[in-house]
């Protein structure tokens, strides 16, 4: 009670008049210095009244109330808080609740026709009509436990039978309500569709129970059903009451949870007459999803659905909570273009013979007190009752009362379960062979933001969208992806590399330079061919080794160079073939001897000639060092650095059997080693010094007499020598896997050719086609007339 403390009874006019509550008859206190009085006195106190409409009820020693949303709507009226509010008028009949309130009505009649439940006892009710509204659920509990047409609060005005309980009220935001009044007097409270999980705290509602799971399960079911059907991209819409909050904030966490993404959530707004439902469909039309979760009422969800239909709206998936899932009120055909293939729960239930008989017994002439009968007639018969004073338009349907309920619509198929006490563990089944989606089609429809990422590629998710709008993105190179719509690529093992289509490891090529490769049976063919010819050429100066072009040219020397140079061409035969590793160990050690032995020779004799020459020259101290000695400690000398280079190799870092994986993508090269690059370039340069200091003795000596001097043969034979192994540098740094060993074994062949080539074969051709040639008189004719040569 508000309080003003005033002077003057005649002030209490123009209070009421500031505050607009003149038509209000609130009571109002006056107190002075002497005594206190209210102004009831002179105006009476009272609460505004509420007519009570809409309500069955029959006696009974003890009554039990329901509360049922018989009309499914009512009129929006604006409310400036001035004036008192309308009464509601209530709209748009709903069957099933009507249903369910004969349901009601029938087992109070089952259990009075039953001695034993209630003996000597009547049991009677009171129906009374919510309108889906929370004044009107209020205001039906209010009534019934005045036990008045007047309702007053904290009272029960007249003497009547005792209220047992209530059962009701459907809605969660209305049951709790009306469970809120209830449980201050702690009366019972039954609900036969009231979900809200909130309801199952006791202490806030001792006085509630209900028949029904909570939505925690029924929401985590729906949860399940998008996730059975492999939906990802869905849209969410609820009422903006307790049910449809609740029921929001679970499923989405439950869809979440799952890797499934919400397109959208958006919310109907029951205090409105359109329920928000044009800026729906838009919504709904722009998304790219085609399943939409709805946790609503039918009530309220099928104004949604008329603006669907007028908006043609179609194509989507609707996957219903149990508020809406089996409801009369959306079986209309023509909303089956926009709710076709429709699935959702659906309470259990099953079927009653008596009650269904009940059922079709109702008739309007049997009940003509029952004000709610005569519009479940014309709604479930599409036909109107006509009095004799109204006027008829043609295309109404007259009721006739001899209808039929028996042949009324049916209420949709059953194709599944959801059980949590399932003895399989298997909580949700299905028959989708059962379910006929939209368009006639038999094919679970897709629902995704991103296509599905085939074997091969992986998701990336694009910043700033849902995890499910992703993009397909081929594997890495050496990854794989087996399944769709992988997160992640996988490794293939070190043997292994994936197919051309990344979707499987395949054993990796093994790749070394054999001998049964075109190349590989060249390069064997060329080297053994070219080592039979330099023994041929061997023979051939062993045969001729008295002639004078052979003993000309230190004949020792010559069949020890050529004897190396077979060798050489033998030794590129170690880099043929699958590597073992003696042979990695041992190959370029032999190479780099052979080589090295071979270039000494060419030194050895390059030098020898200098000094035969030079010592001819009248008192020359080079005669002393005439003869093979200084020729073989030279060779041995050279040879011998060589040998400790390689030593040092092969003892701190040898060359070893290596299998390379990573040179070139999904090949196994099987090669060697060096172990030490600086080793190896050190045994190399050293060849390449050799044949520099060859090539420079000999370009010193080229001038010396023909007859005798073949250092011009040797200058060109380094000179290409030199050439060879400058080009293999880059050629062997720059090639890869077989083709890398292939280069060293073509140098090897190219520059031991270079040497038979620029020093043995012109020789050879003397001997064999040109014996004339090969003779003492000839070489000292020859001899002398290029000493007398001008200079």
């Amino acid at each position: 009670m508000w309080t003003f403390f005033i002077e003057r009874k005649e002030s209490l006019k123009e209070i009421l008049a500031q505050y607009q509550w003149e038509h209000y008859p609130y009571c109002i206190e006056h107190q002075t210095s002497e005594r206190k009085f209210s102004l009831d006195e002179h105006m009476g106190c009272s609460l505004p009244g509420e007519s009570i409409t809409g309500y069955l009820s029959h006696p009974g020693d003890i009554v039990i109330g329901g509360t049922f949303p018989i009309h499914l709507d009512r009129m929006y009226d604006t409310i400036d808080f001035s004036t008192k509010p309308p009464e509601l008028q209530c709209q748009t009949f709903g069957v099933e609740y009507y249903q369910s309130m004969q349901a009601f009505i029938f087992a109070v009649d089952e259990i009075n026709a039953d001695p034993e439940l209630l003996p000597n006892i009547t049991l009677g009710f009171q129906a009374f009509d919510t309108c889906t509204t929370l004044r009107g659920a209020a205001k039906g509990a209010l009534w019934m436990l005045s036990q008045s047409q007047e309702i007053t609060p904290n009272y029960q005005c007249h003497q009547g039978p005792p209220i047992a309980g209530i059962i009701g009220d459907c809605g969660s935001t209305r049951s709790i309500l009306i469970s809120q009044i209830l449980g201050l007097y702690q009366y019972p409270q039954i609900s036969y569709l009231a979900t809200s999980p909130i309801l199952s705290e006791r202490d806030l509602f001792p006085s509630f129970f209900r028949t029904i799971p909570s939505d925690e399960y029924q929401m985590r079911g729906l949860a399940q059903l998008v996730s059975y059907f492999g939906w990802s991209w869905v849209g969410l819409l609820a009422n903006d009451d307790d049910y449809g909050q609740f029921g929001l904030q679970i499923v989405k966490q439950e869809l979440m949870n799952s890797g499934a993404c919400v397109a959208f959530s958006e919310n109907i707004l029951t205090g409105q007459p359109d329920r928000n439902a044009p800026h729906l469909a838009q919504v709904i039309r722009e998304s790219t999803t085609k399943v939409v979760v709805v946790i609503a009422s039918d009530s309220d969800f099928v104004i949604v659905v008329e603006e669907l239909f007028r908006q043609n709206v179609t194509g989507n998936i609707w996957v219903a909570s149990e508020a809406w899932a089996a409801s009369t009120l959306l079986s209309e055909e023509r909303f089956q273009t926009v709710l076709v293939g429709t699935i959702g729960f659906a309470i259990h239930s099953r079927q009653m013979t008596t009650f269904t008989k009940y059922l079709h017994s109702l008739h309007p002439s049997k009940y003509p007190n029952d004000s709610f009968i005569w519009e479940f007639w014309e709604q479930t018969f599409s036909c109107k009752w006509i009095s004799k004073e109204e006027l008829i338009e043609e295309a109404t349907t007259l009721c006739t009362g001899n209808e039929k309920l028996e042949s009324g619509k049916l209420e949709q198929f059953n194709v599944g379960s959801y059980d949590l006490n399932a003895p399989d563990g298997k909580t949700l089944k299905a028959d989708s062979a059962a379910i006929t989606w939209t368009n006639s089609d038999t094919q679970v429809p897709l629902s995704k933001c991103s296509p599905s990422c085939p074997p091969g590629f992986h998701k990336v998710i694009v910043p700033e969208k849902p995890p499910c709008c992703y993009e397909c993105v081929r594997c890495p190179l050496g990854q794989i992806s087996s399944q769709t719509d992988a997160v992640e690529c996988l490794l293939c093992s070190w043997d292994k590399w994936p197919n051309l289509q990344q979707d499987t490891c395949t054993p990796r090529i093994t790749e070394f330079l054999s001998y049964e490769e075109p190349l590989g049976y060249s390069l064997t063919a060329i080297a053994t061919i070219s080592s039979l010819m330099t023994i041929i050429i061997l023979g051939i100066f062993i045969h001729y080794k008295q002639t004078p072009i052979v003993r000309a040219n230190n004949y020792s020397l010559s069949c020890l160079l050529l004897l190396s140079l077979s060798l050489c061409f033998l030794c590129s035969l170690g880099f043929i073939g699958y590597p073992q590793p003696t042979q990695c160990l041992l190959r370029q050690v032999a190479f780099g001897m052979v080589f090295a032995l071979c270039i000494s020779c060419v030194l050895a004799k390059t030098t020898t000639v200098v000094i035969a020459f030079n010592a001819t020259k009248p008192g020359s101290r080079l005669r002393k060092w005439t003869g093979v000695k200084v020729s073989y400690s030279l060779l041995v000398f050279c040879a011998f650095i060589q040998l400790c280079v390689c030593t040092v190799w092969l003892i701190f870092s040898p060359p070893f059997h290596e299998l390379d994986t990573d040179t070139q993508p999904g090949i196994i090269i099987v090669n060697c080693n060096e172990g030490s690059p600086t080793a190896f370039w050190c045994m190399l340069g050293y060849l390449g010094l050799l044949a520099t200091i060859s090539f420079i003795v000999a370009f010193m000596a080229r001038r010396l007499p023909d007859s005798f001097n073949e250092a011009k043969f040797i200058t060109f034979s380094m000179l290409a020598f030199l050439s060879v192994w400058v080009s293999f540098i880059p050629a062997y740094l720059s090639a890869r896997g077989m083709y890398t060993v292939a280069m060293e074994v073509f140098a090897i062949l190219s520059s031991t050719w270079a040497v038979v080539g620029c020093i043995f074969v012109p020789k050879c051709f003397i001997i064999i086609f040109r014996p004339n040639k090969n003779s003492r008189e000839h070489l000292m004719e020859k001899s002398s007339h290029t000493v007398q040569m001008p200079s």
